[in-house]
């Protein structure tokens, strides 16, 4: 089957994979772009998984100070290698996120933080749960996800905090 360049290129942009990952997704779709970028997420997620029990002790500190300095947050979030964390894809993310925390403030990492007898919910309580902001279709872990498959490195939230003023 003969997929058009202009369509595995539409398909790259969206998701960010490689030419022949694409390519093969596309003629395994049927030249179908949705089924294609569901395909490669489906991959992605495969991908990651392998790649979440490895090491990740490089990484970064970003630091972000909502307009009118009121609310501040400090986010670590680390990869496997400090190659990894020059990229501009993991910068993005990281900036991303901590945008995420100042808007939405949430109060721990991940449900397993939450005690059990506690009656908060867990969407909104938990960052990796919440709505992405950027695309409340994703959550943060499908967006930190999907990074993953892109630079194929491990990564992981370790710690944030956020600050308000009067808070």
């Amino acid at each position: 089957m003969h997929i058009p360049a202009n369509v595995i290129k539409e398909l790259r942009e969206r998701l960010g994979a490689g030419i022949m990952e694409c390519r093969s997704a596309l003629i395994e779709a049927g030249g179908d772009l949705d089924k294609a970028a569901e395909l490669l997420r489906e991959r992605g997620l495969a991908k990651a998984a392998k790649k979440a029990d490895r090491a990740t002790p490089q990484g970064l500190i970003e630091a972000y100070i909502h307009p009118g300095a009121r609310i501040g947050v400090l986010l670590e979030i680390n990869c496997e290698t400090d190659f990894v964390a020059r990229t501009e894809e993991f910068k993005a993310l990281a900036h991303d996120i901590a945008l995420q925390v100042a808007a939405l403030g949430p109060r721990c990492l991940s449900p397993e933080d939450i005690p059990p007898d506690s009656e908060e919910d867990r969407e909104n309580a938990c960052l990796l749960k919440q709505p992405f902001i950027k695309d409340p279709s994703k959550t943060v872990e499908d967006v930190i996800t999907e990074v993953t498959a892109k630079v194929g490195e491990n990564i992981r939230v370790r710690r944030f905090v956020r600050f308000e003023l009067g808070g």
